[in-house]
């Protein structure tokens, strides 16, 4: 069967990342600094709203706070170029030239960057790094530093649902007892809809096929989905318009705030920022489920080795991961602190109090969410 696609315009994310770079920062509780940490160049491999975060939330934030210092940010839009980023990023390495930047946020900093041995070993040099949780830290490779996160979470229209699921078998149950009323972008075209997937394919296998399925290209523990695929098609016929699948995470986000669905997994950083800005009603709430949870996970930076500014790049990280700096990146863009909550304000902590950020599940390896992106199209629709 010819999977169907929803067309709905995208203007309801672009309104949400210009309102959300509006939002008011504080420089409160900013570690202190007598001087500044020279110049220096963040490059970002990522959206608008990424650069604005650092333009118009943490770097002045930062300069502030430490006089004499000077930040400026190059940005390769939407990482068109990582691939020829990183090869010259590798040639500076093995030439000891600078790259021309002293701190990379890109999603290829736990990847490529750090197997081409492009990246300096952070291991006892950021102090900041004593408030994130071991396993993200871990996860980071000895190089990335975790400074932002995010996850999927289960929006619902809370005058329609009183009572929402709390775990993936009362998901499922509730799609079933409500037929339209729910959706999921088709997995190729954005995460939300592929931690969806990923979740109930997950809860088919054994703890050691889902790691050996995050942590390499195992197209043996591939073959234990195919119960999982059963099960998503056979909900095919109780998605929104009788298996109707979202064109992307937007879509779906503009189908809960016209009240066409009640249910639906969603980016946290989308959904809080389109509720706090008033793109949907506050009538829609979010949660996060158990038995698996959704997946998500932290976004990180690198230090490259022949930075001319190392020491200011550090102290740049530091601030960053100070309750000031994870209070900005909240106020900004949504995003996760990756510090303990509690360290931060009340009014803060409490907007991520029913996200739990503290429960970040892997997604799958690049290659394997290809494989799994594909076979949906072949086997759910």
């Amino acid at each position: 069967m010819k999977k169907r696609v929803l067309s709905i315009p995208l203007g309801l994310a672009a309104a949400a990342v210009a309102l959300a770079a509006c939002a008011p920062v504080s420089s409160a509780g900013a570690p202190a600094s007598s001087a500044g940490a020279g110049s220096l160049t963040v490059f970002i491999s990522g959206d608008t709203n990424v650069q604005d975060l650092w333009e118009k939330g943490i770097i002045p934030a930062y300069e502030s706070a430490h006089p004499g210092a000077s930040v400026r940010t190059t940005i390769d839009l939407h990482g068109e170029h990582d691939q020829q980023t990183v090869a010259k990023l590798v040639t500076a390495t093995k030439a000891g030239d600078a790259p021309g930047y002293d701190l990379v946020d890109a999603g290829f900093v736990t990847g490529s960057a750090t197997e081409a041995g492009t990246l300096l070993d952070i291991d006892g040099k950021v102090s900041g790094l004593a408030d994130v949780p071991a396993a993200t830290v871990k996860a980071g490779k000895g190089t990335g530093i975790p400074y932002r996160a995010s996850s999927v979470l289960l929006a619902y229209d809370s005058t329609k649902v009183q009572t929402p699921p709390k775990t993936l078998d009362e998901l499922l149950a509730w799609i079933q007892a409500n037929p339209g009323k729910f959706a999921y972008n088709s997995p190729a075209t954005g995460g939300s809809g592929g931690a969806f997937v990923t979740t109930v394919l997950d809860s088919y296998l054994s703890d050691a096929e889902q790691q050996a399925l995050r942590t390499g290209h195992d197209t043996a523990a591939e073959a234990g989905w195919a119960k999982g695929f059963d099960r998503l098609k056979q909900l095919g016929a109780s998605m929104y318009q009788n298996g109707v699948y979202p064109n992307g995470n937007t879509q779906v986000i503009d189908l809960l705030g016209t009240g066409a669905i009640s249910m639906a997994p969603v980016w946290s950083d989308q959904i809080m920022t389109s509720v706090k800005n008033g793109l949907i009603p506050k009538t829609v709430k979010y949660t996060q489920i158990s038995g698996p949870s959704f997946t998500g996970s932290a976004s990180y930076l690198g230090i490259p080795k022949t930075s001319k500014n190392t020491a200011g790049a550090i102290d740049l990280v530091n601030f960053v991961l100070s309750p000031a700096g994870q209070r900005i990146i909240a106020e900004k863009i949504s995003g996760y602190p990756v510090i303990d909550v509690k360290k931060l304000p009340d009014d803060t902590a409490k907007a991520f109090a029913d996200a739990d950020p503290s429960a970040l599940r892997p997604s799958y390896f690049a290659e394997v969410a290809g494989d799994m992106a594909n076979q949906w199209d072949s086997r759910v629709p």
